[in-house]
């Protein structure tokens, strides 16, 4: 009992933290704002057209600065998956509504979690751009100096409340990898040069010529770091509520002893004590399983992921559903923004619930096999499991039968000695039609337990796979209906259609080739006895696209603006002169 109360009191503690971290997160959009105009500053824009004076004052700068490549960023992957990792709390606090900027009415929540999630995002942008920023000095110091105030206040914050605290509300476009796979698509199928491992067989096999763009692997870690504090939250809320049901058992316990045990509510208190004391169990059991499932399928996710997207680089669509062969551009490109955060969600929902499902069953078996042997009731206990074994082996056994009966007796021979199965061709059909007529009525009374079945399997599939984005849960013709999949889908066809290797590879060619062919055009004109190479300046270089163009269009010599000077009349007159040669 005392030792009930003091921890109830250590989960009220409450301490005083000299740094509020919803505060300093307000104050730090003003480094991040600096910070995103400081590297937007320093980006060149590669398209600038001078329409005004303030276009013609800023030139090529202020270029939009992209935090993250979503699609086709495989480099510093786990650089990203760590800065998305520093951003577990705040994505925690946005999973359970509890970072709310403003307070307002509750029709207006959806527009304040907006608010809040842009505000988050704003406060972190500076770890991403830093990390993608082309100004590789610029940006390491800017980001090293805003990284180092977030982990001062992070440490500043552990240190004071240890416990936590009780809140009140043109590089190139094509990857070496990719490179790779287009050389073993050209290349001539090679013996297997040694067996496989069980674990390449039956676990995962390492391909050198695909790598997991940085958006996956950053989902996954940061989902990963979610649950770890998903499952360290929910533990601390189940001691909290362990304790308030110990004071109730206390009280029942006292009620029994007020009562000698002979009570008319003895029966029923000891009931629930007994339930009270297995579901506690159950739930504190059950924290591993569903776990390490929800583990299982963070990794699983990769695989499939793996699997989908070389299954689409060789034009096979057939593991979809037919009406998701041909997604819409918008539905795709909407998907893309989606799945990160929707595959976070799904694995703490999933967790939660495969959790809630998994102590249900390990009550039930509790009570269903281990307290009849605890209260001395385990012959009775193994005459109904045997009673309950024997039926369902006799109805399972009719069923085999039918199929039996079915292809012994009911369908003609096999047309050749070399056929797997006897043809669909009934025999004996006055003694099939008295067949269908007698097992109707059984067949009724099957059909109800199939449908219960039916119903029993679909919902323990349906939850255990409530995590697994790349699978829906939904019958076939229905997977629409089903948000999380339709994102994963889409996903994989804008992954298909901006990462795949054929098609990077050929973008990569025509690039390569169109730069050959215009450094080409360039030394054209250059010295043909340079030994060093081509070695010019761009004035060089525009003067003598300057040279070639007036000599093919004499009519633009006169418009120019002319010079004062002898050199200048003197370089017209050359130009005239080569003009009607």
């Amino acid at each position: 009992m005392l030792a009930a109360s003091t921890r109830t009191r250590q989960l009220n503690v409450t301490c005083d933290n000299s740094v509020d971290g919803e505060v300093f997160l307000h104050y730090s959009l003003i480094p991040s704002i600096i910070i995103i105009l400081i590297l937007s500053f320093l980006q060149r824009r590669e398209h600038r057209r001078q329409r005004d004076n303030t276009s013609y004052l800023l030139g090529d700068h202020f270029g939009i600065i992209m935090p993250l490549d979503f699609v086709g960023t495989f480099s510093n992957r786990w650089s990203y998956g760590v800065a998305f990792g520093a951003t577990a709390n705040k994505v925690m606090f946005l999973f359970s509504e509890g970072y709310q900027p403003l307070k307002v009415p509750q029709w207006a929540q959806a527009f304040v979690l907006f608010i809040g999630g842009m505000e988050v995002g704003l406060s972190y942008f500076p770890f991403f751009a830093c990390l993608s920023s082309e100004f590789r000095l610029v940006s390491s110091i800017l980001g090293f100096g805003y990284s180092l105030a977030w982990f001062v206040i992070t440490v500043l914050q552990i240190s004071q409340c240890p416990h936590g605290q009780e809140e009140k509300p043109e590089k190139s476009v094509l990857e070496v990898h990719q490179a790779e796979h287009v050389k073993l698509l050209l290349s001539k199928p090679r013996p297997q040069e040694r067996e496989k491992s069980w674990f390449q067989t039956r676990v995962y096999e390492w391909d050198p010529c695909f790598q997991f763009p940085s958006r996956m692997i950053g989902t996954s870690v940061l989902a990963f770091i979610c649950l770890y504090l998903f499952i360290v939250i929910e533990f601390c809320v189940f001691l909290h509520v362990r304790d308030k049901l110990d004071v109730f058992e206390d009280k029942l316990q006292s009620y029994l002893i007020h009562m000698n045990e002979t009570g008319p509510l003895t029966p029923v208190i000891l009931q629930v004590k007994e339930l009270i004391s297995v579901t506690k169990g159950a739930w504190v059991v059950t924290i591993v399983p569903a776990s390490l499932t929800c583990v299982s399928y963070l990794f699983h996710i990769l695989v499939c992921y793996r699997k989908h997207m070389k299954r689409l680089w060789a034009g096979d669509k057939q593991f979809l559903p037919q009406k998701f062969r041909s997604p819409s551009s918008e539905a795709s490109v909407v998907a893309i923004a989606r799945y990160s955060g929707w595959q976070i969600a799904y694995i703490l929902w999933g967790y939660l619930i495969v959790h809630v499902v998994q102590s249900l069953c390990g009550v039930m078996l509790m009570h269903g096999l281990v307290l009849p042997i605890v209260h001395h009731q385990g012959l009775e206990m193994l005459q109904g499991l045997g009673l309950g074994v024997l039926t369902l082996s006799i109805v399972v056994g009719l069923m085999v039968l039918q199929v039996w009966i079915a292809g012994r007796v009911f369908l003609q021979p096999k047309l050749g000695t070399a056929d797997k199965q006897k043809p669909l061709a009934l025999n004996n059909r006055k003694a099939f039609h008295n067949f269908n007529y007698f097992l109707f009525f059984y067949n009724v009374l099957l059909g109800l337990g199939a449908c219960l079945s039916r119903l029993l399997i679909s919902c323990l599939l349906g939850t255990w796979l409530i995590a697994r984005i790349d699978r829906s849960i939904m019958q076939s013709g229905y997977e629409g209906a089903d948000m999380g999949f339709c994102a994963w889908v889409g996903m994989l066809f804008v992954d298909h259609y901006h990462t795949n290797p054929v098609l990077v590879s050929f973008c990569h060619i025509l690039i390569t080739s169109h730069r050959d062919r215009k450094l080409q055009k360039t030394v054209k004109y250059w010295c043909l006895n340079q030994s060093a190479g081509p070695r010019f300046s761009a004035r060089a270089r525009t003067k003598w696209f300057l040279l070639q163009t007036l000599i093919n269009n004499p009519k633009l010599i006169m418009l120019r603006k002319s010079k004062s000077g002898h050199g200048s009349q003197e370089f017209m007159q050359i130009l005239l002169t080569c003009s009607e040669c």
